[in-house]
C-alpha cells in the first residue's frame, strides 16, 4: 500500500468514527470556535516523504497523521482574532480532542454546528433570509 494512501485511509478511518458529543467542547467558548475556524482557512499539506508508522493504536496512528503534517503555526496564528497567552494550550486540545484534523479540516458535527450558527445570524430579523440590501428592487 502506498504511504499517500495510507496516511488518508488512517485519517478517514477518525472522520468515519466521529461522535457528536465532542462538539460539547467547543460550543460555548468563543476563543475555541474562533480556532477551528481558523484552522478550516489554514492551508495545510502532508509531507512528500510519510515517516513510518510505527504502531496501530489510536493514539499513536494520531500523533503519526499529525508529524506527517505541515502548516504555518505563523498564519493560523494571525487568523485568530484576539488571540491570547493560552491559545497555544487550547490548539493542543482540539487536536488532542479531535476536533482539529491534520488535513485542514474539522471536525464535521462542529462544522455543521458553525454553519448553523451563521444561518441562523441571516435569519434573525427576516423570517425568509439574509435582509435584502437598502435600495434594490424586489
Amino acid at each position: 500500500m502506498k504511504k499517500r494512501g495510507l496516511y488518508q485511509q488512517k485519517l478517514d478511518l477518525f472522520k468515519q468514527r466521529e461522535r457528536p458529543e465532542t462538539i460539547l467542547l467547543v460550543a460555548k467558548d468563543a476563543l475555541l470556535l474562533k480556532i477551528a475556524v481558523a484552522w478550516a482557512n489554514t492551508s495545510v499539506r502532508r509531507n512528500r516523504n510519510l515517516s513510518p508508522l510505527k504502531g496501530d493504536s489510536d493514539e499513536e496512528v494520531w500523533q503519526w497523521l499529525w508529524r506527517n503534517t505541515r502548516f504555518s503555526r505563523e498564519e493560523f496564528l494571525k487568523k485568530i482574532p484576539s488571540s491570547d497567552r493560552r491559545i497555544d494550550r487550547l490548539i493542543d486540545s482540539l487536536i488532542s480532542n479531535r476536533v482539529l484534523y491534520p488535513d485542514g479540516t474539522i471536525h464535521s458535527y462542529l462544522s455543521g454546528y458553525l454553519r448553523n450558527a451563521v444561518l441562523s445570524l441571516f435569519q434573525k430579523g427576516s423570517p425568509k433570509g439574509p435582509a435584502k440590501r437598502s435600495g434594490s428592487s424586489a
